[in-house]
């Protein structure tokens, strides 16, 4: 098979691979949408949500509470207790000129807060107005409670948020106790508000960001912002899991901790703007009672040992899609690797070449089957000037020759097909990897995630694909042998736009390709030599 066609064989297959992921990821979110949309409407009378129907974009705001421990900066209002704003004490923003702030009330244009509340008569929702002894909480050494407190004539609520210094799970337990003289039979739910215009990607960097859900039943799932804005309402009941938003790098999610029912759901609040929560029955509040539940909300870096210990399917956050059993090792070889060299671009080098050894056996056959083509391409030249536009006769002496020669036309495509999958894994892993944010290399590349500043990597990128080509047969029509010299062109546009990681990844790639190309080549080239001198 000739080079043109080989190379357009893995192209198109990788971008079939990935056009599949993502048609498949839509297909399930879109057939969830309505079968849960039919399950909220059999089950509406569930759960009671009229004190969530006000547009909750529209933040009311009272007392501000100050909170900062060693992995965050918080900012918690006294209306509902909501969390306002969290920024993370160990991560930089994008412009490395502060911390990076995770949730905000701003609407410039973000908007990420997180809200809790309680479903009953004279319980208090996120709109009520909670009270704080103190303004300013901070500790750097041990956990930290934030209590605020809610009462009337009827009801005390006290929200006490624990945040600690070792993980990025922020407890929050809910203290109810019943001052009238009837039971009190509360329902509390926890959610999320985003909106949708900061969730704008890079077409040429395909992230998510938008709401996912797990439980045992349905495992990972996701959910677009476009859904939920095209009036696809989701509702899920279900016994254990958890609700949340991700993005490249960082998740938030609320967790109710163990095994009881619950309700998953997304609601569209405006044009742009929606919330994600779970919602819960409790036990009935006697009279002179008192009923506690506690939740987490886990908000950070998408740092696989911190997902692990939040709850079970946190891991998956981190989404390679349906190459995760493919990719979640290359991650863990990839960081062993990282651990040793304490550079997470010698890594993805160190990655490369383990990558290059353990398929060697395939990539020297089909090196090999490129090698012997391209030493019988003088005679196929031949033949085509012999048999000029006779096709079927061509094609004969074509497969007569493969024959005479040994040659497998197919040789060069099945053990790159083979490898496709690893590729595309480790793709994914160097693009959603936090690690690799705001990590350096050397020298001018700072930062692995992003595209290289000085478009170095992606020049030695082309360069390299053209050096590869004079190793490889030249195709025998004009027309494909300009589209082959474009080729290089062409990809080296995409890669202008890729993070360093990932092109660094790809060029030592093809460096170790054309050693090992070079040196089959020699080998072929050699027998043949061999060959014709014994003949």
């Amino acid at each position: 098979m000739e080079t043109k066609r080989l190379i357009l064989f893995v192209v198109f297959s990788f971008a079939l691979l990935l056009l599949w992921d993502s048609w498949q990821q839509k297909q399930l979110q879109n057939e969830l949408a309505l079968n849960n949309a039919e399950l909220a409407e059999t089950q509406s009378g569930d759960y009671d949500s009229s004190a969530m129907d006000s547009p909750a974009y529209q933040l009311n705001s009272e007392q501000k509470i100050f909170v900062k421990t060693s992995l965050y900066e918080a900012e918690i209002n006294t209306v509902g207790g909501d969390v306002r704003k969290l920024k993370l004490v160990n991560f930089q923003n994008d412009n490395k000129d502060g911390l990076y702030e995770i949730f905000t009330d701003e609407m410039n244009p973000l908007l990420y807060i997180a809200q809790s509340g309680l479903i009953g008569k004279n319980l208090p929702s996120h709109k009520d107005v909670f009270k704080s002894e103190q303004s300013n909480y901070e500790s750097s050494d041990q956990d930290l409670v934030v209590p605020l407190t809610f009462e009337n004539d009827d009801i005390k609520v006290v929200k006490s948020y624990v945040f600690s210094n070792d993980n990025y799970q922020i407890k929050l337990i809910t203290s109810i106790t019943n001052k009238s003289d009837l039971a009190v039979q509360p329902q509390i739910y926890y959610q999320l508000l985003h909106d949708h215009k900061s969730a704008e990607t890079s077409g040429m960097m395909p992230t998510f960001t938008g709401v996912s859900y797990f439980n045992d039943a349905n495992k990972f799932k996701k959910i677009d912002f476009d859904d939920i804005d095209n009036q696809k309402p989701f509702s899920l009941n279900s016994n254990d899991g958890w609700i949340g938003i991700i993005q490249r790098y960082f998740a938030s999610a609320w967790i109710i901790p163990g095994d009881s029912p619950r309700q998953f759901y997304t609601k569209r609040l405006t044009d742009g703007i929606s919330s994600a929560g779970v919602r819960a029955k409790l036990s009935t509040v006697e009279p002179g009672s008192s009923a506690e539940v506690s939740s987490v909300l886990y908000s950070g870096p998408q740092l696989k040992k911190q997902l692990l210990k939040a709850a079970p399917g946190m891991e998956y956050t981190v989404d390679y899609g349906w190459l995760t059993f493919i990719a979640s090792p290359l991650f863990s070889l990839l960081s062993g690797i990282q651990k040793i060299v304490h550079n997470w671009g010698v890594s993805i080098i160190l990655l490369t070449l383990v990558i290059k050894i353990f398929f060697y056996p395939l990539s020297a056959s089909s090196y090999r089957s490129m090698a012997q083509l391209k030493e019988v391409a003088p005679r196929l030249q031949s033949m085509k000037e012999k048999f000029g536009d006779d096709k079927q006769k061509m094609q004969q002496a074509m497969m007569e020759l493969y024959k005479t020669e040994k040659i497998n036309p197919l040789g060069g495509c099945l053990p790159i097909l083979i490898q496709i999958p690893v590729f595309i894994a480790l793709y994914w892993v160097l693009l959603g990897a936090v690690e690799l944010r705001q990590a350096p290399f050397f020298g001018w590349i700072t930062d692995l995630s992003v595209k290289d500043p000085l478009y170095i990597l992606p020049i030695l990128m082309a360069a390299s694909m053209f050096l590869q080509q004079k190793l490889n047969p030249k195709p025998t029509d004009p027309t494909q042998a300009r589209l082959m010299m474009m080729m290089p062109i062409v990809f080296s546009i995409f890669f202008f736009f890729f993070p360093a990681g990932l092109v660094l990844y790809w060029f030592v790639n093809n460096v170790l390709s054309m050693m090992q190309q070079w040196y089959v080549n020699k080998q072929i080239h050699a027998n043949a030599l061999k060959k014709k001198g014994n003949g």
